[in-house]
């Protein structure tokens, strides 16, 4: 049955902050739901389902399931996932700089792309609350159609029930916004006035397979400039920092080069200190706490490195909200 509500505000707006999202909780049967939503979705695995279907329900929701579970056990808080809690204080504190600075501010409520709050209960929440008008902000800095893509494919499906369907803008990127850029290397500096400086910078983002980039996936190029862009912010010669790529999964090519082998070889090679920074994640979340600030260390260590640091998401950083702000009042000019 089609839906909407019929006493909507006329001119109402509404702000959708969206992310990947997390499991319910940090276990087997939790991550299996989440995993099989994740990964059933043709936007993140472009292969075909014949082949497919058989390895996802046969073998890796068989297996990986439990392996998740006792990941995200190590960095679960009383709050839950904490890229779910983040997301939740970025909205709250989005909400209040919007209020100090017109005034009638957005609505502003938080969804995730797979598990909860999901974008549809984003949207009803929006819609309950007089929206017409709704900018869809994904909080992904760099367009990825498995990520960025995804979202306007779930919104789409949950406006395709909806009797009136609100008038709607959507953010594809900020890879190269000059509060972006200008947030990160702030949050670098502030790491190095107080601890000194490292002898290199490591800028890791999510991987891709190298087939998504050669289908035409703007993200590489975008993450190349955002990296670019912040060691430019920070005056790094070229020698004292590299762009990465982390989280591979599966066996076919994917982007390089690798953060943990990036980290490895330059342990080896007798690099005693690094710091790492993922500007493509805009909060923290099981990439980041774990594969990078636990794993990597541990690799990184493990090769003779000596200090190696993590320089958190900017999260709900009062500079990262105040870009943010700005993004989403530019957006919703005209309305």
């Amino acid at each position: 049955m089609a839906t909407g509500g019929s006493d909507m505000q006329e001119g109402a707006i509404g702000i959708l902050l969206t992310n990947l999202g997390s499991p319910d909780a940090p276990t087997t049967a939790a991550l299996r739901r989440y995993l099989a939503e994740f990964l059933s979705d043709r936007r993140v695995i472009e292969l075909p389902r014949a082949l497919w279907w058989p390895l996802l329900h046969g073998v890796i929701l068989n297996v990986r399931p439990r392996r998740s579970a006792r990941l995200y056990a190590q960095v679960w808080s009383p709050a839950g996932a904490p890229l779910v809690a983040i997301s939740r204080r970025q909205a709250a504190a989005l909400a209040t700089v919007l209020q100090e600075r017109v005034g009638s501010p957005p609505a502003v409520v938080t969804a995730m792309r797979y598990g909860n709050p999901s974008i549809r209960s984003g949207f009803e929440a929006l819609r309950d609350r007089g929206c017409t008008r709704i900018l869809v902000l994904p909080l992904y800095p760099q367009y990825f159609a498995g990520t960025t893509g995804s979202t306007f494919d779930a919104v789409a499906d949950v406006l395709a029930g909806w009797r009136r369907v609100p008038e709607l803008r959507f953010v594809a990127d900020y890879h190269a916004d000059d509060a972006y850029i200008a947030a990160l290397a702030r949050s670098v500096r502030e790491v190095w006035e107080r601890d000194g400086e490292p002898d290199r910078l490591l800028i890791s983002f999510h991987g891709i397979p190298v087939r998504y980039e050669q289908a035409g996936d703007p993200y590489a190029r975008q993450c190349r400039r955002t990296a670019t862009l912040l060691a430019a912010a920070l005056g790094l010669p070229y020698e004292r920092w590299l762009l990465a790529f982390q989280s591979r999964f599966g066996r076919e090519k994917w982007l390089e080069p690798y953060t943990d082998h990036t980290l490895r070889s330059w342990a080896d090679a007798g690099v005693a200190n690094v710091d790492v920074i993922c500007p493509g994640f805009s909060a923290d979340c099981l990439e980041t706490l774990e594969e990078i600030d636990q794993l990597n260390r541990r690799i990184f260590l493990a090769a003779g490195g000596k200090r190696f640091r993590y320089v958190p998401a900017l999260n709900d950083r009062p500079d990262h909200i105040a870009m943010l702000a700005d993004l989403a009042l530019r957006h919703v000019q005209g309305w």
